[in-house]
């Protein structure tokens, strides 16, 4: 279906979202040392205002970022030190970025006196915001010269206030004993720690960890609240909800089905980073149980769950209602029960929830039936820099077959998209490169995983890296698709189901808290990608004026084409049927 035919059906986004990032403030070393000549960029002070400007132009436009500095009011001598260690000025305060204001306040720093790191965390600290993800990119040339405060005991103290403030450190051309400082910084906080010995270097990865600090997972989508029994449950409308829900809590939602179509709806719990969290009591479940008008149990149940969910991975459980679920038959209005049933130790004892509705109207025409092979994989030829977004709604774009190159610190759960039309399928594979030491080695903290346009999980893989330098996997390791035509959801094979929607394909990459001390550094990651088959007619929906004319359709929720989930009476990839009557749907995450 085409764009203006989807509109008339009134299908077009509901409370579109705007992206949300984790307020950040930079953090600035202004002292005198900042004007000492850099082998490759002039001054130190040079390269670090080079590697700001690059940040600020290419930061995105709803981004949050302020500007921190110390050291730059007063001299370095002897004298001076009382006052230039309580000189901290905040330069811009974290808001929607104003890049020409932001770009002419880097310009005006003038690098000349000390290092008060301590006081400079607290200050850009208290000027966040009180609540929700926060980051601070702090750097620093050198250790702190007026403790106290100690800069890693201020870092200890925003932790133990329980203050969601992660800092990354930058050392540049630091000594042994500054970077242990930086270091304790970054890991009280959850944050990260890089080097970055040159000016040149730092010009390449400031903007890189600057933008690692504004993916966060924020959950977004126009407030909902679900309620404790079915009878009183509210309506959630085509669009993007975000409500929240308790440990082993139940929460009822409404959604309208019409009649020979379909209703599509999901949820979504990002669970937040937690160290130490021991492998028995890392494991969270979301339960998803359908009743029909009058409260009949249609005795449909699934569940998905996720171990290591203390690096902050996220959880989706979804259901398409097609009128044949079940014991219930038929279009009206249908009820979600989703329940917070298993829960890891350390976690909050509520959590946001992303709830997305899609509503589908039948189908007149839904084209050729034949399931088409898997997309093959093809070395790429094109290779670029992209930077992933925090959560399924500001994924980054991939826009077309290619090398992508991202770096991802520790504990970073993060998104890219992938637009396939009918006809078109993707194939693709992760390479996990040196990551410093000995690696990041605890295999089962790395991941990545494929999602359809509804966040259903096609295939994950936690076996492709190595952590040392190596070639890159065979295509052995390839996550794919085949090519998605609308009755793929009729497919014979399970995995081919999830793949009958146009639309936007995710790519999730997780590098989890590293096994060995002292490999905590940024971890190299090549995503190599292949967008294959040819683009053809989708399906014709009643009511529709027009076919689509090789275009993927507009059913989204939020921003994304977020659609829908198909549950299938046959036996594959966790599905079990019951005597025809009750489908129970488990999958694990790893």
């Amino acid at each position: 279906m085409a764009v203006a035919g989807l509109l008339g059906l009134g299908l077009a986004p509901a409370h579109a979202q705007e992206p949300t990032y984790a307020p950040t403030m930079l953090v600035l070393d202004g002292s005198g040392s900042m004007k000492q000549a850099d082998p490759t960029s002039g001054t130190k002070m040079d390269a670090a205002k080079t590697a700001l400007r690059r940040f600020i132009g290419s930061a995105p436009a709803q981004a949050q970022v302020g500007l921190t500095v110390y050291g730059t009011r007063t001299g370095s001598s002897d004298a001076e030190k009382p006052q230039g260690c309580q000189d901290v000025q905040v330069l811009s305060p974290p808001r929607a970025i104003d890049k020409p204001a932001l770009t002419a306040a880097v310009d005006g720093i003038q690098p000349s006196g000390y290092t008060p790191i301590g006081t400079a965390l607290r200050t850009a600290a208290d000027a966040l915001p009180d609540t929700g993800p926060r980051a601070i990119v702090l750097v620093s040339d050198g250790e702190d010269t007026c403790a106290p405060p100690d800069p890693c005991e201020v870092a200890r103290e925003l932790t133990a206030q329980g203050a969601t403030v992660v800092v990354h450190a930058v050392g540049f051309a630091v000594d042994a004993k500054s970077r242990a400082q930086l270091t304790c910084i970054a890991q009280v906080t959850g944050g990260t720690y890089t080097d970055a010995p040159d000016g040149k270097t730092l010009e390449r990865i400031l903007p890189r960890v600057s933008a690692t600090a504004l993916r966060t997972y924020e959950p977004a989508g126009t407030p909902i609240t679900g309620t404790a029994t079915w009878d009183n449950a509210p309506v959630a409308e085509p669009g993007q909800h975000l409500d929240t829900i308790g440990q082993k809590e139940t929460r009822y939602y409404a959604v309208d089905v019409p009649e020979g179509g379909a209703a599509h709806f999901s949820a979504t719990i990002s669970f937040p980073r937690i160290d130490g969290v021991s492998i028995t009591q890392d494991m969270n479940t979301l339960q998803l149980r359908l009743y029909a008008d009058g409260g009949k149990d249609c005795h449909v149940f699934e569940t998905e769950q996720v171990t290591m969910s203390s690096d902050g991975e996220a959880l989706t459980v979804a259901r398409t209602l097609d009128g044949d679920d079940g014991t219930c038959k038929g279009g009206g209005r249908y009820y979600v029960a989703l329940t917070w049933d298993r829960v890891s130790a350390g976690v909050p004892e509520r959590l946001p929830v992303e709830l997305l509705t899609i509503v589908e109207p039948p189908v007149t025409d839904g084209g050729s039936r034949a399931v088409l092979p898997k997309v093959p994989f093809t070395e790429p030829s094109a290779d670029r820099e992209v930077t992933g977004g925090g959560s399924f709604t500001v994924a980054a774009t991939l826009p077309g077959s290619g090398r992508y190159r991202d770096t991802l610190q520790r504990g970073e759960y993060v998104f890219y998209r992938v637009k396939l039309d009918w006809g078109q399928g993707l194939a693709y594979r992760v390479h996990f490169g040196q990551a410093g030491g000995s690696g990041v080695d605890n295999i089962s903290n790395i991941a990545t995983s494929l999602y359809n346009p509804y966040r259903a999980q096609i295939d994950s893989d936690t076996t492709v890296f190595t952590g040392r330098p190596a070639a890159l996997p065979s295509t052995e390791d390839v996550l794919s698709t085949v090519p998605v035509r609308y009755h793929n959801r009729h497919a014979d094979t399970f995995s081919a189901r999830s793949q009958a929607l146009a639309g936007w394909y995710y790519i999730a990459i997780k590098v989890g808290s590293t096994a060995a001390s002292g490999d905590d550094v940024p971890v190299p990651v090549t995503l190599d990608l292949t967008i294959g088959g040819r683009p053809e007619d989708g399906p014709s929906y009643a009511g529709a004026s027009q076919k689509p004319a090789q275009r993927a359709p507009v059913l989204v929720a939020a921003e994304e084409p977020t659609e829908t989930w198909p549950i299938w009476l046959g036996v594959g990839a966790g599905a079990v049927v019951l005597g025809g009557v009750i489908t129970v749907v488990v999958r694990k995450r790893a």
